[in-house]
Parts: structure tokens; C-alpha cells; sequence
């Protein structure tokens, strides 16, 4: 397989893994790309999965990368707080929540972090489509239940007003009640004493 059928075959991928490769060709020869790595036609993300090196790297692409180099996953916590523009820091690792175990990957194009989510707890999430393919993003109820789940400091009044959330963005995005059904999932006393809390304080914000 020439480099130009090898692109014409996986350039619907955004990011390839060579199981995708092996599905278009059984036979493939793998030293083919360390070939096209020391070429300059394909760059290595993480091992074994790769993009393109003229694939243009924006947020929603680093998402849909995000989703499938550790899948089960999606974009949640810091990230996904910033996508709905609940806080105003500028966040530049892509984190996310799997079901895996926690790992982090410094790659090339980003920085991405996966924190271990318990199966029962993996929803709240929606698909957000863009140039015909998509990510798998918390929505922003989830983002937030996720963000206090993983930073049990967060207690009193005066922690919730460090996380320093957007009132007009919250009014926006979240619906308390969805936060409130969602806890129900949520077994953990001190965590629902602790979103309750978090609840009331937005309530006054």
C-alpha cells in the first residue's frame, strides 16, 4: 500500500490506531509508519494511534482525539467548565473522565489528563457533532457534578466562590434540577451534603 492509498483509506479519521489499519488492510506492514513518521506525513499521538500532520488541530478536534485514545471517555472537569465559559480560566490541558484507570498523556499536540470515573457514574454526557464527525462532551450539569466529585475540598461558601463561576453563564447552561436528579446516582453522603451546599450558594450568587 502506497502512502497515497494509505491516506485516500483513513482520511475520514481524524486520529487512526492501527486496528483502523488493519481493517483496511490486514497485511499492513507496520515499519511503514516509522517510514512516513520520519517523512514528515504522519505524527504519533500516543502509541499506536496517529493523525495526519496537515489535520488542523482546533478544540473540537483535540476533543474527538481525546474521546478516542482512551475510550471509554469523555471531555469533562476544567475543560468542559470552560467550553460552557463557567470559569474564566483559560484551560490548557483536555481533561476528561473514563471508566480506565487515571493516565495522562503528553503528546505532540496536547496535553491530555483522564481521571477514573466509576461505571455507574459515566453519563451526562452529549455528542456534539462538527464537520461531520464528533465529540463526546459533559454537559454542563455533569461538568460541574464532576468537577466537585473529583475535588473534595471544595466545602464551604468560600471555596465555591474560588472556583469563581460565571453567574450569567450558570443562569445559562445549568439547570439545578438536572443536578439534583443526577445526584440521586450518587451514594456518597458528604458529596451530596457537599453539591447541596454548592447548589445554595449559586441560588445566592
Amino acid at each position: 500500500m502506497t502512502f497515497i492509498e494509505f491516506k485516500d483509506s483513513l482520511n475520514k479519521f481524524t486520529v487512526f490506531s492501527v486496528r483502523d489499519i488493519r481493517k483496511i488492510d490486514p497485511q499492513f506492514e507496520r515499519r511503514n509508519l516509522k517510514n512516513w513518521q520520519d517523512k514528515g506525513y504522519i505524527k504519533k499521538v500516543i502509541k499506536g494511534h496517529y493523525i495526519f500532520t496537515d489535520l488542523e488541530i482546533n478544540e473540537s478536534v483535540l476533543y474527538e482525539i481525546a474521546n478516542k485514545i482512551y475510550s471509554p471517555s469523555y471531555v469533562s472537569l476544567e475543560m468542559a467548565l470552560s467550553y460552557y465559559h463557567l470559569i474564566p480560566e483559560s484551560v490548557y490541558q483536555i481533561t476528561s473522565v473514563a471508566t480506565k484507570k487515571t493516565k495522562e498523556f503528553m503528546t505532540p499536540i496536547a496535553s491530555f489528563n483522564f481521571r477514573t470515573l466509576r461505571p455507574n457514574l459515566f453519563f451526562g454526557y452529549k455528542i456534539v457533532s462538527y464537520d461531520q464527525k464528533s465529540f463526546k462532551i459533559a454537559d454542563g450539569e455533569k461538568a460541574i457534578l464532576d468537577y466537585l466529585y473529583f475535588n473534595p475540598r471544595l466545602q464551604s461558601e468560600g471555596d465555591f466562590k474560588e472556583m469563581r463561576i460565571d453567574a450569567g453563564s450558570y443562569n445559562e447552561y445549568i439547570n439545578q434540577d438536572t443536578i439534583r436528579n443526577y445526584l440521586e446516582q450518587y451514594w456518597q453522603k458528604k458529596f451530596r451534603l457537599r453539591v447541596n451546599g454548592f447548589l445554595r450558594f449559586m441560588e445566592n450568587a
